[in-house]
């Protein structure tokens, strides 16, 4: 989904772009004129620069992972990996300072921070490739041997670095440009560069701020491999990437505390890192934890036994806090469109909201509306006729709901009731026919108690096939019976008295002799070629 957040990160993109340009330029400055290239040997400034960017690449490692095992994206192990091979090289490139923790320059922890780039470039590269299905279940199944073989090499690395083990570490040069280390750094660059245009691209598709942080960070890196290879020590061409290295890791973090400020969760905060089946899986789970809470709060069950099961399920604090808000969002919502919306579709299948979705099925339909109301509003306020209605609604509307009756719609002083619309109501004639003498004793009622007159209803009934469903339009629907035995029923409601019911004949012959009635002459109703029987009913 496109917000204006996206969108205002996908419009700095080129500035992103260019600022990336400037330190190559800068190193291509130094290189053609190298007295432009101060050394400046300050011990204490390198060590602190390094451990920093080690612990916060160490933190970054430690969220990664946590996510990725929350959520078992293989992306996000390989991630993770990455910034944990970057960590614990450059925790052993700190301790080559001199005179800081160790006397002297050590060969294997001044090429530590190359060689941990190297190895670092080869996982972000890694979580670069399409990761669906087996190759993503190989990362995954295999997450822990890989965390382990990455801590026995830091532990070998320095063990062989502070002892000396020939060949390499006694008699390798002590220059980050030896031509072993310059491999390295090629085979890193073309790796940063391939992560780099991976994840531009899963960029331009999701527009989240943290992949854009990546693609700076492997942009940097792949620069910083470059100024590996031609830097000199301690002079600024050296310091170049250190900082680089800084500003790439410093850009992720940042990147990341902000998309976990604005979601509220560690899981959230990595979502534009995850795997698209990844996000789908998500999406689900979401969306059912959503559905067990709303179901709680409804009633059905406990939301703090759906809590801890989430819990348990491997939901965060932060994720368990903002299901919850969510859960509460959709009751606040829920009480103010309910009373909107017949209470048999509202608990029923989502399926029946769908345009044309629906059935032929055999209903009674009853019509109401009430006599004299249209002169009771000429001589009465409009605030004294709406004051009216409501009290009638308020009488009817329970006897309705009482014999499981659907209101169709309101239509100011009339309304539509269905019977046998959704669910099994064998009994659907003799339902309706309780409801209307029902709405009309309210109505009686609600009489006596007023100093003037009052309106009274007039209802048709009918019984018969018609089609159930939603009718309307994309933006604009309702659920409705159409057929010829709606449109009968109206006839019917037309041809009733004040506070009288008329039935059809097929609802007549489905009431037995439970109810009393009395034939009327056959109706002659528009549409009809033929005339139409009806009977009025006498008494409950």
């Amino acid at each position: 989904m496109t917000t204006p957040s996206t969108t205002s990160t996908r419009a700095s993109l080129p500035w992103w772009l260019l600022l990336l340009v400037l330190p190559l330029v800068g190193l291509a400055l130094l290189i053609a004129r190298p007295a432009l290239d101060l050394e400046w040997k300050h011990q204490p400034s390198h060590f602190w620069l390094v451990l920093g960017v080690a612990a916060v690449s160490l933190a970054l490692a430690l969220l990664t992972n946590e996510a990725a095992m929350r959520r078992g994206d293989a992306r996000l192990v390989l991630v993770s990996l990455a910034f944990g091979a970057s960590a614990g090289f450059l925790g052993l490139h700190a301790l080559a300072t001199p005179g800081i923790l160790l006397p002297g320059s050590n060969v294997g922890f001044v090429i530590a921070t190359p060689v941990g780039l190297t190895i670092a470039s080869v996982f972000a590269a890694a979580s670069a490739l399409p990761l669906g299905g087996p190759r993503g279940d190989l990362a995954l199944r295999h997450a822990g041997a890989l965390r382990i073989g990455l801590i026995v090499v830091l532990v070998a690395w320095g063990a062989a670095s502070l002892l000396g083990i020939p060949p390499v570490m006694a008699s390798m040069e002590p220059l980050e440009v030896g031509p072993l280390v310059r491999a390295g750094a090629l085979a890193g660059i073309l790796l940063y560069a391939y992560a780099a245009w991976h994840f531009l691209r899963l960029f331009a598709r999701r527009g989240r701020p943290l992949l854009l942080a990546f693609v700076v960070a492997f942009a940097l890196l792949a620069e910083s491999m470059i100024t590996v290879a031609l830097s000199r020590d301690w002079h600024l061409s050296w310091w170049e990437w250190h900082v680089l290295m800084a500003i790439a890791v410093a850009a992720v973090a940042i990147a990341a505390r902000t998309e976990y400020r604005r979601e509220g969760s560690l899981t959230a905060a990595f979502g534009g890192l995850y795997l698209s089946s990844t996000l789908e899986r998500l999406d689900r789970w979401h969306a059912d934890a959503l559905a067990d809470l709303a179901s709680a709060r409804a009633g059905t069950g406990s939301t703090a036994g759906v809590l801890e099961r989430l819990r348990v399920d491997g939901a965060s604090a932060e994720e368990l806090a903002l299901l919850e808000r969510a859960s509460l969002e959709l009751e606040r919502a829920d009480e103010l469109v309910r009373p909107y919306l017949p209470v048999p579709i509202a608990r029923t299948d989502p399926a029946v909201a769908h345009l044309g979705g629906g059935e032929e099925r055999e209903v009674t339909v009853l019509f109401a509306d009430l006599s004299g109301f249209t002169s009771f509003s000429e001589h009465h306020p409009p605030t004294e006729v709406v004051d009216l209605l409501n009290a009638v609604w308020t009488a009817a509307v329970p006897v309705i709901t009482a014999e499981g009756g659907i209101i169709e719609s309101f239509s100011g002083d009339g309304l539509l009731v269905l019977f046998n619309a959704l669910g099994d109501q064998p009994d659907h004639p003799n339902r309706a026919v309780r409801a209307a003498i029902g709405m009309r004793y309210a109505v009686d009622h609600l009489a006596e108690a007023r100093s003037e007159p009052t309106p009274r209803f007039h209802i048709g009934i009918n019984t018969g096939p018609a089609f159930v469903g939603s009718i309307g339009a994309a933006g604009r629907r309702s659920f409705s019976a159409i057929g010829d035995t709606t449109n009968l029923g109206a006839r019917l409601q037309g041809a009733a008295g004040s506070g009288e019911i008329v039935v059809g004949e097929a609802t007549w012959m489905r009431l037995g002799e439970a109810v009393p009635g009395e034939p009327l002459a056959p109706l002659r109703v528009k549409g009809k070629r033929e005339m139409v029987r009806a009977w009025r009913l006498q008494a409950a």
